[in-house]
């Protein structure tokens, strides 16, 4: 009996109560002593609600009556449910998974899936992924941010950049880090990005926000390089500043304020929103290619014309969205797709990045199909930039 596990709260999900205390007694052996049962999502929403102290994981059937395992994820995701939660089900592998990409797109905790009937051995690996979040997660109501406040926080200098370091696989060799920007509000705390990001592309505030971050990872960067750390900083882009023709010109400006050679600058433009006729945005990213810049496709294989914006534009550098490095190890679609990701970045020559890496085997699988770069929570979660020199030295690649 594992009894760390002990003081850890658990709910389970099902309409047969034959398989709750299955899924009870399995978690019992397991050393969770606090276990809940629901026999609807309706009556598990009821319970989540009432509760002060929500359990820190949840197992969900989804084939349920009245109330089904989709739209109970759902409703989760409104009430701003922050804990684990492993999907349940004796479906089609496809509908799992699908499944659980929604969950992510609804920004919740998710482990993975198994399909019923579910064995000892195989819940105890799954829930040994969990780890408890940094923060609650706020309901998705309470994370609304307003136009006025977004054009305070620039105003005021609010929004600063964190870094999440990429590594090679081969050598463990720190080779960059990604910059993602963070709102530490002082009156709210830190606010999601997938919050104030869309809000300042709706209302043209993205350019200033883009000019912000930058500035201020350039800089960053600099002041790395006189600690004798001198990588590569990769920073996205939207849509919406690949239409001003002069956008390599300001990206170089600040580069060169920063003492930053372009070469050690990486710009990522996220696969879906590219399009295929989009003359402008083809005419600048290359001409940020031509003036040394690197150019990464964020997200790839989340879209719909793929293959052909890899022949179009001038990628060098191609990222695995996350959704396949997280399901490659269980899920034979998600490898499949992986592999030839892969496969065909090799082809084209361009560097592979797999994004999202949260476990060791994840890292070994990623690294056996040959990976130039991984980035994750496996390696390190963001950090602002002056704790980045103590992370490289402590770090050690497994």
């Amino acid at each position: 009996m594992n009894r760390e596990h002990g003081a850890h709260r658990a709910l389970v999900v099902d309409d047969d109560e034959f398989m709750l205390k299955i899924l009870a007694r399995t978690l019992e052996s397991l050393g969770y002593q606090a276990i809940a049962t629901c026999t609807s999502g309706a009556e598990a929403l009821s319970r989540l609600k009432r509760e002060t102290e929500p359990p820190h994981i949840l197992l969900c059937d989804l084939s349920m009556p009245e109330m089904d395992g989709v739209e109970f994820l759902r409703k989760l995701a409104e009430i701003g449910y922050g804990g684990a939660i492993v999907l349940i089900s004796g479906l089609d592998k496809r509908i799992l998974s699908t499944a659980e990409t929604l969950a992510r797109g609804h920004r919740l905790h998710i482990l993975g899936h198994l399909e019923k009937p579910v064995t000892p051995n195989q819940l105890k690996t799954m829930l040994a992924r969990w780890q408890p979040r940094d923060e609650p997660r706020a309901p998705a109501s309470a994370e609304s941010c307003t136009v006025d406040e977004i054009r305070a926080g620039l105003v005021q200098g609010q929004f600063v950049p964190w870094f999440q370091p990429k590594v090679e696989i081969v050598t463990g060799w720190v080779a960059g880090a990604e910059v993602l920007a963070r709102w530490p509000h002082p009156a709210r705390g830190m606010i999601a990005p997938d919050c104030f990001i869309p809000a300042a592309e709706q209302h043209g505030l993205i350019g200033q926000l883009t000019e912000t971050i930058l500035t201020q990872s350039l800089r960053q960067a600099q002041a790395w390089r006189e600690q004798g750390i001198d990588i590569k900083v990769a920073i996205n882009v939207s849509m919406d500043e690949l239409v001003q023709l002069d956008f390599p010109e300001q990206v170089l400006e600040l580069a060169q304020a920063a003492g930053v050679k372009p070469f050690n600058i990486i710009l990522e433009v996220t696969e879906s929103r590219l399009s295929n006729n989009a003359l402008i945005p083809l005419d600048i990213l290359t001409r940020l290619r031509l003036k040394g810049i690197g150019l990464s496709i964020d997200d790839f294989g989340t879209g719909y014309s793929t293959l052909t914006q890899l022949k179009n534009f001038p990628f060098d550098e191609l990222k695995v969205d996350q959704s396949f490095v997280r399901g490659a190890v269980q899920d034979p679609a998600a490898r499949a797709i992986l592999e030839s990701a892969v496969n065909l970045g090799k082809k084209l020559s361009m560097r592979v990045v797999a994004e999202g890496i949260e476990t060791k085997e994840q890292w070994d699988l990623v690294a056996a199909l040959g990976c130039d770069i991984a980035q994750g929570y496996f390696i390190a979660k963001p950090m602002p930039g002056p704790d980045l020199p103590a992370w490289i030295k402590a770090w050690k690649a497994p």
